[in-house]
This record gives structure tokens, C-alpha cells and sequence, in this order.
């Protein structure tokens, strides 16, 4: 079986192996590959492995030898899915891998906003605890979280993850999510998204993107919002209009804000979050600790072991 994969920096800069694969057929490996090289790289390989590469109905029209597309990643977006379907090539993602690294990150974001632990080790470094008059000093409000609300809207995995960390730190769950479930329930409290818009001091994104939840925060859920609400959003980009919540920031509606995701990556230089002072943006890497991107090896390379022997798992189409 030839093996292809045609974006895989990401996943491996060098830190990781791809001898899983290497063991599974003649690999060939690209860090990056452009559009219009696509075609060409996949040449005659029966398997293409790509995380954010685009495969459409020309590729799978110029490539017909491919049998399998596996995906670095849980989102599917990037591959013509039908196109895929109607040719007999199976889609497999990986479901799960960074739960623990992005509920991690949530709480390293929403810490940072609580206390400007960066700022505040510059400004020693900068001689200004030298220099202060006081045994002590702090350039920013510092935020205590026991007692407050957190409010998770998409209550799945990861959701769920942030909730037993937050309630760790002593907060309230409050929850919304369309399925319901037991373990969701010895979390948190189920709540309608209206009421846990009105009370929660942090609300933190962790649903997917779906015509229903893009841009759930917006003019008019932030107006439902307490004053001086915290968000986080470690999940899609497109949940939020960003323009919205800039005007809240600026207005100080919105406390502060992180994003580990916006709407198009990289980020565009116009940005309008880039303009705000009280937000934090970071490269999309909530999902990167080695040890998550182990586990996203691992079952993308079980993911093709399993087709090459005729048995299909985490198929998406």
C-alpha cells in the first residue's frame, strides 16, 4: 500500500515517529503541500493522510486509485465527503485525543485573564519590584474564581473535562447542551442557554461548529451577559462574530476575552480582536502537547491498520 501524507508538520515537527505507518506500506511524507500540488503529490498513492489539506471532487476525479483518506484531526471539513462516499473511500478522523491538553488550556487562558502572570513577570524583570516602594505590587485586577459560574455551552468530552476543573477551583457548573447525559449531570447543571448567557461569570465554548451554533456569540447573546463576563472560546473559531464581541470589549460589556481558534487561521492581520487590549489570542494549539498529538498518531495509524484489514473504524461518511 503507498502512503501519503501531505501535511504532517503540524502533527510531527520532528518530535514524534512515523514508523506506525511506515509499517503499514511505502510512506512519503510532506510537511506542507500547496493547492495545486495536491494532485500531483498523491500521485498513484492508495492512501492519503491529511490534517487541514483540502481534498475536493477534482482531486478525487484526478486520483481515482484512492482507496482510504485518513484525517489528522477530529474536524472533516476540508474533504468533499459525498465525493469521497460516491467513489466507495471511506473517511476516517479521530474522535478523541485532546480532551485533557484543551480542557488544560481552557483554564490556562481563563488563569492568565484572572492573573496577567505574564505581565506581571515582565514587569519584575524590568526592575519594577526592585524599584517599588511596597513589599508587593500588581498592574491588573486579580480575579478569585471559587464561588463564581461557569458556564459551558457544548457539554460533550471536553465540555465536561472543563467542568470538573473548574469545579476543582470551587466554581458552579452551569451547562447547555442539546443531549443531556448522567455524567453531564454529576458535573454540572443543565441549564437553557438564555439562562446560562444571565449568570455565568466565565462561559467557555466547547461545542461544535454547526448552523446552529456558528456565531452563537454575538450582538444579542452578549447583551444577555452579565457586565464584565469572561470568555473563552478553545473550540471553533466561527462560534463567535468577532466584530461583536470587539465592540463588547471595547465597551468593557465583556470583561475579557481568549481565543485559541478564530474565524480564519492564521489569523487575518485586520483582525478585530487584534485591536483589543483585554483579549489573549494564542496559535491554535490547545489540541499540541506531544502527548495528545501521540494519541492522534496512534489512532490514525490503528485507523488505517484497520482498513488495510477490512475493518472500517471512525468512518465520518
Amino acid at each position: 500500500m503507498k502512503i501519503v501524507i501531505l501535511d504532517g508538520y503540524t502533527e510531527n515537527p520532528g518530535d514524534l515517529s512515523w514508523e506506525g505507518f511506515e509499517e503499514l506500506g511505502e510512506l512519503t511524507v510532506y510537511d506542507r503541500t500547496p493547492k495545486e500540488e495536491v494532485i500531483e503529490r498523491i500521485g498513484d498513492a492508495d492512501a492519503v493522510i491529511v490534517n487541514k489539506t483540502p481534498l475536493d471532487r477534482g482531486v478525487f476525479e484526478a486520483c481515482p486509485q484512492i482507496k482510504y483518506v485518513g484525517v489528522l484531526a477530529t474536524g472533516y471539513n476540508v474533504i468533499d465527503i459525498k465525493a469521497a462516499r460516491e467513489r466507495g473511500i471511506p473517511v476516517c478522523n479521530i474522535p478523541t485525543y485532546g480532551t485533557t491538553a484543551v480542557a488544560q488550556m481552557t483554564f490556562a487562558l481563563l488563569l492568565e485573564i484572572c492573573h496577567h502572570i505574564a505581565e506581571h513577570s515582565d514587569a519584575v524583570k524590568k526592575g519594577e519590584w526592585s524599584n517599588n516602594p511596597d513589599w508587593c505590587f500588581w498592574k491588573y485586577p486579580l480575579i478569585e474564581l471559587a464561588d463564581k459560574k461557569m458556564g459551558i455551552i457544548g457539554f460533550g468530552r471536553i465540555g465536561q473535562a472543563v467542568g470538573k476543573l473548574a469545579k476543582a477551583f470551587g466554581m458552579q457548573v452551569l451547562a447547555y447542551d442539546a443531549n443531556q447525559n448522567k455524567s453531564g449531570k454529576e458535573i454540572g447543571e443543565y441549564v437553557a442557554l438564555d439562562e446560562l448567557l444571565a449568570q455565568s461569570d466565565v462561559i467557555s465554548l466547547h461545542c461544535p461548529l454547526f448552523p446552529e451554533t456558528e456565531g452563537i456569540i454575538n450582538k444579542k447573546n452578549i447583551s444577555k451577559m452579565k457586565d464584565g463576563v469572561i470568555i473563552i472560546n478553545t473550540s471553533r473559531g466561527p462560534l463567535i462574530k468577532e466584530e461583536d464581541l470587539a465592540d463588547a470589549l471595547r465597551k468593557k460589556k465583556v470583561y475579557a476575552a481568549a481565543c485559541d481558534v478564530v474565524s480564519t487561521e492564521p489569523i487575518l492581520p485586520d483582525n478585530p480582536l487584534l485591536g483589543c487590549y483585554n483579549s489573549i489570542i494564542t496559535p491554535h494549539i490547545a489540541w499540541a502537547p506531544k502527548e495528545s498529538r501521540q494519541r492522534l498518531m496512534d489512532v490514525a495509524v490503528s485507523n488505517l491498520k484497520a482498513f488495510a484489514d477490512g475493518k472500517w473504524t471512525n468512518v465520518v461518511n
